[in-house]
């Protein structure tokens, strides 16, 4: 009974979330468009798919991740398994963390690739460029730059350093990579970097964090904990524009060896 509450409660919720988003479309289509629905009865079932999908996968964060990654980042960080000792730690040694870099690097991995959002970007990519940007390219590069945009921010906690040291050197080279990356990429890997904070990397990422900083010594949760979605949407700006500056000079490097070839 009480899971049937809870998903009850979760899918009124849901419900109340998405109805701004109908009324808005229903609106412009009826009184600034003035036409009728296309397909109406496809319309509907989408809608409640989208409701009923969304309640349960909120449930299924709520029941099962969010505890999932809180217990494994405190079990991570626990000193007894970081140290080995049951004494109380004053100093903390950044590199005994090693598992705790893995396991974010893997988390921010994984949840990027399962991005909703960032499926939908890349397909929509793919489809624009005739297929000259491929969807699994893009998903695997954005993942790999939260992989490592986490794992540094795992880093971030466990040192205790400034969090604006580290956005003002990503944003720096932001800057450089914009000057010289390919135009056409551009845009794209600015998107890449909004669609990692969603619905699936955000309430993991945001658990991760609390949960490290709550049991590293010396460490408060408040001040601390937050911030690692700021490097989830860094780095795949990095990566993404980094990924298109080499296929653009390994490109360019093959035309010219081609070039001096044929002059030979």
């Amino acid at each position: 009974m009480e899971f049937i509450y809870d998903i009850s409660g979760t899918l009124l919720s849901t419900c109340r979330d998405v109805l701004p988003i109908i009324i808005l479309i229903t609106v412009f289509q009826l009184l600034v468009l003035r036409q009728p629905f296309p397909q109406l009865h496809r319309l509907i079932i989408g809608v409640v798919y989208v409701i009923i999908g969304l309640a349960l996968f909120l449930a299924g964060l709520e029941k099962a991740l969010f505890p999932l990654g809180k217990i494994m980042a405190s079990q991570l960080s626990d000193p007894v398994f970081v140290y080995g000792t049951t004494e109380i730690i004053t100093q903390v040694d950044w590199t005994a963390y090693g598992w705790v870099y893995l396991f974010a690097a893997m988390i921010g991995f994984a949840t990027t690739i399962a991005e909703p959002s960032l499926i939908a970007v890349a397909f929509k990519a793919g489809e624009v460029s005739a297929g000259t940007i491929s969807q699994w390219g893009l998903r695997i590069t954005v993942a790999l730059g939260v992989a490592f945009g986490i794992s540094l921010g795992t880093f971030r906690i466990i040192t205790g350093t400034p969090l604006f040291i580290y956005i003002l050197a990503g944003y720096l080279i932001v800057i450089i990579q914009t000057i010289f990356a390919p135009k056409s990429i551009i845009a794209l890997a600015y998107d890449s970097g909004g669609v990692t904070t969603s619905t699936v990397t955000v309430p993991l990422v945001a658990t991760l964090g609390l949960g490290l900083a709550a049991t590293v010594p010396g460490r408060n949760p408040a001040l601390d904990g937050f911030g690692l979605i700021a490097f989830a949407s860094l780095f795949p700006i990095i990566t993404v524009m980094g990924y298109a500056q080499f296929m653009q000079w390994s490109i360019h490097r093959k035309t010219k060896s081609k070039e001096k070839n044929n002059a030979l």
